[in-house]
C-alpha cells in the first residue's frame, strides 16, 4: 500500500531540538527510542514523554519498544504518551488485541497506532508479514537480527534485500515502511526499488551522532522528489 505523498519518519530523536529539526524539514513522524538491547538512539521515557508532548498534533510519534508483553507495553506508553507504539520485536503470545484493548481510548491519545517492525532476513520475512498484518496498522521493514544473543532491533545502518521488501509489500494490505541503511543519495533508489509507503531515517542524516541539518535536507529533497 503507497500513497502518493511518501511519508518520512525520522528516528532516534534525542530531544527536543532535534525534534523541531526534523518537523522543521518536513518530517511527518518522529521516532523516540526507549530501553533497547543494542542500538543508537535510547533516551529516557521522561524525555520520549517531554517531546511528545511539545509536539503533539504537528506530528506523529512513535514509541520504539523491545517489550513483548502486552501488559507491560500499555504500562509504557502511559508513561510516555505517544500517538503511535513502534514493536520492535515480536509480541509474546501474538497479544494484539489486548494491546488494542488496553490502548484504546487511552486518555488523552485516542487511537494509539501499531506498527510492528519486520526484520527481514530472507523469503520467511514475508510469511512473518502476512501473518502479522491483519493485526497491526502498519508494517515498518528492517535489518535487524532478533536471534543473537544480544538482539539487534534497528538501527544498524545496514540494507537488506530490498527485493525481497519489495514482494512483501506486494502481499500486504497494510502501510509499510522502509528502513535500514537508508541515506542521502539512495532514497529515490529505495522509492523505485520498494515502493514503500514511507521512509524511515535515522543515522544516514547524522554526524557524530547528531541530526546534521544538511544530510537531513539532502535526504527529504531527494525522498520528496523521486
Amino acid at each position: 500500500m503507497k500513497n502518493d505523498r511518501i511519508k518520512i519518519k525520522v528516528c532516534c530523536i534525542a530531544n527536543g531540538a532535534e525534534a523541531e529539526l526534523a518537523i522543521g524539514a518536513g518530517a511527518d513522524a518522529i521516532g523516540l527510542v526507549s530501553a533497547m538491547p543494542s542500538g543508537p538512539g535510547v533516551i529516557e521515557e521522561a524525555v520520549i514523554r517531554e517531546v511528545a508532548q511539545a509536539v503533539r498534533g504537528r506530528v506523529e510519534t512513535f514509541l520504539l519498544t523491545s517489550l513483548r508483553d502486552a501488559e507491560a507495553i500499555i504500562a509504557q506508553h502511559g508513561r510516555c504518551g505517544t500517538t503511535t507504539i513502534q514493536l520492535t520485536d515480536s509480541v509474546e503470545g501474538g497479544a494484539y488485541a489486548e494491546l488494542r484493548a488496553g490502548l484504546a481510548g487511552y486518555p488523552g491519545i485516542p487511537g494509539v497506532k501499531l506498527v510492528q517492525v519486520i526484520h527481514v532476513v530472507d523469503e520467511s520475512s514475508i510469511d512473518e508479514a502476512c501473518a502479522v498484518a491483519p493485526h497491526v496498522d502498519a508494517l515498518l521493514l528492517d535489518s535487524g537480527n532478533p536471534k543473537l544473543r544480544v538482539k539487534e532491533l534497528g538501527g544498524t545502518g545496514r540494507r537488506h534485500d530490498w527485493s525481497v521488501s519489495r514482494r512483501l509489500i506486494e502481499a500486504v494490505d497494510v502501510p509499510v515502511f522502509l528502513a535500514g541503511g537508508l541515506r542521502p543519495g539512495n532514497a529515490r533508489e529505495a522509492i523505485e526499488t520498494v515502493n514503500p509507503y514511507g521512509l524511515d531515517i535515522c543515522s544516514g542524516v547524522r554526524t557524530d551522532g547528531k541530526l546534521d541539518p544538511a544530510k537531513l535536507r539532502a535526504f527529504m529533497e531527494e525522498a520528496r522528489g523521486a
